[in-house]
């Protein structure tokens, strides 16, 4: 299937299915929370939306916005495991944030793209734009609709 900054997300969550299940994506990293998946996820815990976000969130600028990453556990090597992985499984699987439930590793790169075009870059923020220039040019995928100089013309 190819990847657009347009294909609707229910095409995108249908990508899901060519999950292995290693646990890989979760081995290495974790995922981002969107502002509206906290409440799900704290009930989830039987946590208050703020003691949710004190606990497993870090609050990171990507693009020029403020976005929710969870946390990972210590580790002493460049990467680490998410904190809700357990026994190869995921603790919040009943309320996985989208970010997790859409990345698998046979569309990683293209998907990571869809979902900051769609949910973290704001078009109408130039700094932003420009973060997203230099991340393509760093090595990022480049989707169709997704090229800088397609979002700029769109200002």
């Amino acid at each position: 299937m190819r990847i657009t900054k347009t294909t609707p997300l229910s095409q995108i969550l249908k990508l899901n299915r060519l999950c292995k299940q290693c646990g890989n994506c979760c081995r290495f990293s974790s995922g981002f929370v969107l502002e509206q998946e906290i409440k799900q996820i704290a009930d989830l815990l039987n946590l208050s939306e703020k003691e949710f976000k004190e606990k497993y969130l870090e609050e990171i600028i990507l693009f020029n916005k403020l976005v929710y990453r969870i946390k990972t556990k210590p580790s002493s090597k460049p990467y680490s495991e998410c904190v809700f992985l357990e026994n190869n499984l995921c603790k919040i699987h009943k309320a996985k944030p989208l970010f997790c439930k859409i990345i698998n590793c046979s569309h990683a790169p293209e998907l990571l793209s869809w979902y900051y075009l769609n949910y973290i870059i704001d078009p109408k923020d130039s700094f932003a734009l420009r973060e997203w220039r230099i991340y393509l040019h760093s090595g990022g995928k480049a989707i169709p609709g997704g090229f800088y100089l397609t979002l700029i013309r769109k200002i």
